[in-house]
């Protein structure tokens, strides 16, 4: 759709509406912007209507809606433009119509933004040129603005997107699991997940549909899709082991040695195995693959490089005791394990129990008393850098220290990124 003298309402202005209105900008049109926070972020040139503006006839009379993902669908002024028949689209679809390169899409509850980021890593290992992002960071209407930097797209996908898919159209698109997440959003898992299956709504046979094999749930909800099906653990797909990989039924069918590929624990083979899936279908090789070379992402079991035979882990964006669990489950050295932060309601630390055997814990921070009293009362200290210097004592040759807090960060730190790059200072220092 042309945009030139079009008009164009684009609806909340975070980084995402910010980068579509550019982008409508760019083309032509007559943007106007909406959100009802008044110190949201203005984009020269639009039109701004902030606070409590009313929407009805501002959106009834666009040619164009574009809608930021924190903003439901079921707004009521939203849903009348819809049923008048505007085109309403999210922010995701609005820019992936005017790419002019594929598009690969993870989504999932858990491992999408890392899964994404080794799915980038991949693709440049085949000489491709990829756009990273969508949910993760850089929105893609920002690489819509400089389509000639990239051949191709490693997109993160979440629910909310999938609102207002419009006609959004991946090579290929990978469900990596579905738990519960957002039903104050979505209502129930069967709504959750539909929204989910959406991003294969528009693929033909030459597209993929990958999906795990082990969810009869999301499996049934994706029945009747289109696009051609492989699966995580299972054939026609990819199979893995804690050793290799084997594909079958793929581009480039055959066994991948895992033994180079640092990350540690099995939700990141699973995570490397979908990024696998996606690139090979958009042409990798298994010849290419240097899985030694392959970064996490920081403040996600990031290993720490260090000297001697401690492993240190920065994973501070375990703000919460599922997140921590799923930590504890990839260590497979004895750990000293950082508890402490700021506690969120409701949090059950004394569920980690069972996941810490073989383990010694140091709590810290605001929440600490509360963890080591939840805990057996291990060792405690007033702030993170104690808890670090206590680690480095207690640590010996085949250990590892996991900063993995199962809190927030507030007590201490502006956010879990500050944290961990607290920790990473404090690690390096030693």
């Amino acid at each position: 759709m042309a945009l030139r003298g079009k008009k164009v309402v684009v609806v909340g202005m975070a980084r995402s509406g910010v980068a579509a209105a550019t982008l409508a900008l760019s083309r032509g049109a007559e943007v106007h912007c909406v959100d009802q926070n008044p110190a949201a972020p203005m984009v020269p040139d639009c039109s701004l209507h902030y606070g409590s503006d009313p929407l009805g006839s501002l959106l009834l009379e666009a040619d164009r809606v574009v809608v930021s993902p924190g903003v439901p669908a079921r707004h009521p002024d939203i849903a009348a433009a819809i049923a008048a028949g505007v085109k309403v689209e999210g922010e995701l679809a609005f820019s992936a119509s005017f790419l002019p390169f594929p598009l690969l899409a993870v989504s999932g509850t858990n491992g999408k933004s890392t899964t994404t980021f080794l799915l980038g890593q991949l693709l440049e290992q085949a000489g491709r040129r990829p756009f990273v992002g969508g949910n993760l960071g850089t929105p893609l209407s920002e690489a819509a603005l400089h389509p000639d930097n990239f051949d191709i797209g490693a997109v993160e996908v979440s629910s909310y997107m999938m609102e207002l898919p419009g006609s959004f159209h991946p090579h290929a698109a990978a469900i990596l699991n579905l738990t519960p997440d957002h039903l104050e959003r979505h209502g129930d898992m069967d709504n959750y997940g539909a929204h989910k299956c959406r991003m294969f709504a528009q693929m033909g046979p030459a597209d993929a549909q990958i999906l795990p094999i082990g969810d009869p749930q999301l499996l049934k909800l994706a029945d009747g899709t289109p696009g051609t099906r492989l699966y995580l653990g299972a054939w026609p797909g990819l199979r893995w082991e804690k050793t290799h990989l084997e594909l079958v039924g793929t581009p480039d069918p055959g066994t991948i040695d895992l033994s180079d590929f640092q990350l540690p624990g099995v939700h990141n083979r699973e995570n490397l195995a979908a990024a696998i899936l996606l690139a090979q279908w958009a042409g990798m090789k298994r010849s290419q693959l240097q899985l030694g070379t392959l970064r996490g992402l920081a403040h996600r079991l990031e290993r720490i490089p260090r000297l001697g035979d401690i492993h240190w882990y920065n994973d501070s964006k375990a703000t919460n005791v599922d997140s921590t669990r799923v930590a504890l489950a990839a260590m497979e050295r004895p750990s000293i394990v950082l508890l402490g932060g700021r506690g969120k309601a409701g949090a059950d630390y004394q569920s980690l129990q069972p996941l810490l055997d073989g383990h010694r814990v140091i709590c810290f921070g605001e929440e600490g008393p509360t963890i080591a009293a939840s805990l057996g009362s291990p060792p405690l200290c007033a702030t993170l850098a104690d808890a670090v210097q206590l680690a480095a004592t207690m640590a010996r040759p085949g250990n590892a220290v996991l900063l993995s807090p199962a809190c927030a960060s507030f007590d201490e730190f502006k956010n879990f990124e500050h944290r961990g790059e607290v920790f990473r200072k404090l690690v390096q220092d030693l």
